[in-house]
């Protein structure tokens, strides 16, 4: 059978670069992208797209079937910092979406699912360097706290339904192509953007918060790769420890004055800071690299080099 994807929340941060690597990958009719409203985006003007609602399982059963849909990602979250302004609202998303394509795995209409989870589930008591696979973990915001839920769901369904879900636990993600998105390492994002548009940034976390991070081509890697892997390799149904590189913002500061020399940045830390604060620095991520073969390309020079050339070239995205 062919394979036929369906993303849910294909015009957020990270779904829109999946979009269009997976439909290099499988073909564009063979990869629905979905999200809660149409936008005049290339995501939705490059191929089929579907208006749906996360949280309405009829609808997503309605295009599994039409479009005999075989793997399922599901993108659609709140992420941290607009997640704390809504609790109510985020739990409901970020679990029941889950809940949904769980239950149609599980009902043998879909066979994959990838479902992301965050460097968010980890909280203040954490280990905070080289953070194990396996820990202790007290998320201290909602949005951790319905990753962490989420991941334990995941490993449910696996180890009682044998569902094939697999997952990650993303770090910072960072993106030319796409504008920040409402979570807490998005200032490595806008900083690059300010950086071109006005020679300076405001930061709103100290200097010295040190953080995870990867650039997005990297985390797009990462994806495909875990769901191509075979499934007698995927040895956690929870979620891997995935990890590229961790810089505090005095750090990234630096690199960006290598190429633009007046750049100056100034802080001003807000509620953001308490959740930095409760994540990890850095993240050791043996088990996917010894699992499925993870590895990671960009490095802080690299990422930067090739964010601001990106950025320059496409000064619309600013």
């Amino acid at each position: 059978m062919n394979t036929k994807i369906l993303i849910i929340g294909a015009c957020g941060q990270i779904g829109t670069e999946l979009t269009f690597k997976l439909r290099a990958m499988y073909g564009t009719e063979n990869v629905i992208a979905s999200d809660i409203r149409k936008m005049n985006n290339e995501v939705v003007n490059s191929g089929p797209f579907e208006v749906v609602n996360a949280l309405d399982y009829n609808q997503i059963e309605h295009l599994v079937e039409i479009h005999q849909i075989t793997d399922v990602y599901l993108m659609a979250a709140l992420l941290s910092a607009t997640a704390e302004k809504n609790p109510a609202f985020a739990w409901d998303l970020n679990m029941n979406s889950l809940f949904h394509v769980l239950n149609l795995a599980k009902a043998k209409k879909i066979k994959k699912i990838f479902w992301p989870s965050s460097i968010a589930v980890f909280g203040i008591t954490t280990p905070r360097e080289n953070t194990p696979q396996y820990t202790i973990m007290e998320p201290s915001t909602v949005y951790g706290i319905s990753k962490q839920s989420g991941e334990r769901w995941c490993e449910y369904y696996h180890r009682m339904f044998g569902v094939d879900v697999r997952s990650v636990r993303y770090p910072g993600l960072i993106s030319w192509s796409t504008p920040p998105g409402g979570g807490t390492t998005d200032y490595a994002v806008d900083i690059y953007h300010k950086a071109i548009s006005q020679g300076k940034f405001e930061c709103f976390l100290s200097s010295e918060t040190k953080m995870p991070m990867m650039y997005m081509d990297d985390a797009i890697r990462a994806t495909l790769a875990i769901m191509q892997s075979d499934e007698s390799q995927i040895k956690i149904r929870s979620s891997y420890n995935l990890s590229a590189i961790s810089f505090t913002p005095n750090e990234i500061a630096a690199e960006i004055k290598k190429h633009i020399p007046d750049f100056t940045i100034t802080y001003k830390p807000d509620f953001r800071q308490q959740i930095a604060d409760s994540w990890p620095a850095s993240i050791d991520d043996t088990e996917a690299r010894k699992d499925w073969g993870w590895h990671h390309q960009y490095d802080l020079s690299k990422m930067t080099t090739t964010m601001l050339e990106n950025l320059r070239k496409h000064p619309n995205v600013i």
